[in-house]
């Protein structure tokens, strides 16, 4: 099944609260600059350099941004990257496109839709890190299907990594660390960096704290911080 076909199978929110006039206001002048389709593109065609107006030195991607702060901090810290951020949740993009505008960033590009499209439309070996940051982790065995993480994903996600690239997961739940790293157990396109305990349980450098990791410490839930290499 293609990522198209799976647009009546999203799980999951896309708008909450009502936005204010300044958010709307932002989602209509700014959003249209830095957001782009792929409804049209033949899978594996997409080029990812050619959606910004430079050429970066390197193409990251993170899947559902919340509101943006890390994309935003990542790409404040590496100018010459461009960056990608796929999110359905409009407050979310809401959230990102008024820090694109304060911000002046210019190397953000928003898909406001399932990441799932994008990583089927992307050209092999054309991302060299990907984030997946505090998911959601579906706790119930019945919504496992729900989850980021599986084998269809992962096969995506080896396909559009060029090799030596990061895959970075953060997660507070038990539940989906668990999950992911039952997932990543049989790949051999996939290797785990870590060579203690402390590797997964301290961010490591350039690993910017989001809004939900914040929460999270504030319940005294134990985050995981997961590095795995594409080989």
């Amino acid at each position: 099944m293609s990522a198209r076909e799976y647009r009546e199978k999203f799980y999951g929110r896309r708008k909450g609260q009502k936005l204010s006039a300044r958010q709307e206001r932002l989602l209509k002048e700014v959003l249209p600059g830095v957001s782009f389709s792929v409804e049209n593109l033949d899978p594996g065609s997409l080029d990812p350099r050619t959606l910004f107006d430079f050429t970066p030195t390197r193409v990251w991607l993170e899947i559902g941004f919340g509101k943006g702060e890390h994309l935003a901090l990542q790409a404040q810290a590496h100018p010459r990257a461009g960056l990608i951020g796929c999110e359905p949740f409009i407050n979310g993009i809401a959230g990102l496109v008024t820090k694109i505008h304060e911000q002046g960033l210019h190397n953000v590009r928003i898909y406001p839709d399932d990441a799932r499209h994008v990583l089927e439309a992307l050209k092999h070996d054309s991302i060299g890190r990907v984030f997946l940051l505090h998911p959601d982790p579906w706790p119930k065995a019945r919504h496992a299907k729900r989850r980021f993480v599986s084998q269809a994903n992962l096969d995506a996600l080896a396909r559009v990594m060029k090799r030596g690239a990061e895959l970075r997961i953060g997660t507070d739940h038990p539940v989906y660390m668990a999950w992911t790293m039952v997932q990543m157990q049989p790949r051999t396109d996939f290797k785990w960096t870590a060579g203690r305990a402390a590797d997964w349980r301290i961010p490591p450098a350039g690993w910017y704290q989001t809004r939900y990791a914040a929460k999270a410490k504030k319940s005294d839930a134990k985050c995981a911080y997961l590095t795995f290499v594409r080989t």
